[in-house]
């Protein structure tokens, strides 16, 4: 398995918007730093680092211990001999179903030489000259092992941008890194969602938009249309039902079938008024056209049925459903 951090050379993996400022590291700073806590018997990625790639995470986070305190990163101690290093992280892949999921990796190497050499490098110092673009480098979760099993983390030496060395980030990308363990961690996109043209989740907007206001009401302004429709069904857990911002995960989908459409798009015409109703959906419907060119279409399948029309400039229309409207949102 060809691992992701071979292209350490041109991105050290992690980008997020952020403030770049230049470190006031003096070209001793290295010498200066604390060194890393070394902590006794590495076991595993799962293990040590189970949430390493979760989240973005600033290179100054450690990784809870037993006893719930963190390993200090820092400075490499001259008492501590690494001879391998291992990367955790999470990346996402093709699933076996056609879909996508999201997997916890564990890499490790042991021609580390070039990687111990950048990693004793001082931080440079900001000399005021350099631009800083407004991107902020997220770097690995990374481990050095001794041949006792021992383990630390280690401060990777910054730019004048502070941003992890050009010299690291090659070095990076230099070992022979062997994937030692894959573990699924969630599945992202089922093959059923990708088949349908559906994302895998999605809010429940009705629930939304009523729970923060009460929107105009549908009608007048939502005309049948001509552009063809996908259909997505969503199932919300019973227990994030009462949520703020309740998702729902996919259950069916496909384009709408012409002959539905245009009763679907009648329904959703109507002038009922709203009925005064407060029960949580646990299904719903979004309607979107194939095209992504005209307005967001979401139904409650139960519960109040009420229905949402969200045209592009805005200004969201409440509506009132029944059980014809939703059972032509049925099973495409």
């Amino acid at each position: 398995m060809r691992s992701s951090w071979t292209v350490l050379a041109v991105a050290l993996l992690g980008m997020a918007l952020g403030g770049c400022g230049g470190t006031e590291n003096g070209p001793d700073m290295a010498d200066e730093r604390a060194a890393a806590q070394i902590v006794d018997g590495w076991t595993s990625c799962a293990k040590e680092a189970p949430r390493a790639g979760e989240t973005l995470s600033v290179p100054t986070e450690g990784t809870p211990l037993p006893s719930g305190r963190e390993p200090t990163i820092g400075r490499i101690d001259a008492a501590f001999t690494p001879v391998a290093a291992v990367i955790c992280g999470r990346e996402i892949r093709p699933g076996r179903d056609g879909g996508q999921e999201q997997v916890a990796t564990e890499r490790r190497a042991e021609g580390i030489a070039s990687l111990l050499t950048a990693l004793r490098l001082p931080d440079e110092q900001a000399d005021g000259e350099v631009a800083c673009t407004a991107e902020m480098v997220i770097p690995p979760w990374l481990a050095l092992l001794d041949d006792q099993g021992r383990w630390l983390r280690p401060h990777l030496p910054t730019d004048t941008c502070d941003r992890p060395r050009a010299e690291v980030i090659a070095a990076l990308a230099g070992p022979q890194w062997t994937t030692v363990d894959v573990r699924i961690v969630r599945q992202m996109e089922s093959g059923a969602a990708v088949a349908a043209g559906c994302a895998q989740q999605w809010k429940d907007m009705v629930w939304v938009e009523t729970r923060n206001g009460t929107p105009g009401s549908a009608g007048s302004g939502n005309r049948p249309a001509a552009e063809p429709l996908r259909l997505c069904v969503y199932e919300v857990p019973a227990s994030l039902q009462d949520g703020e911002r309740p998702p729902g995960d996919f259950v069916y989908g496909g384009p709408l079938p012409a002959e539905r459409q245009a009763g679907v798009l009648r329904a959703l015409s109507n002038r009922r008024a709203v009925v005064d109703c407060a029960t949580p959906a646990t299904r719903f419907a979004v309607l979107r056209p194939l095209d992504e060119s005209g307005p967001e279409r979401y139904v409650e399948l139960d519960g109040c049925r009420r229905f949402l029309v969200v045209p592009p400039a805005g200004g969201a229309q409440l509506g009132q459903g029944d059980d014809t409207l939703a059972a032509l949102l049925g099973p495409v």
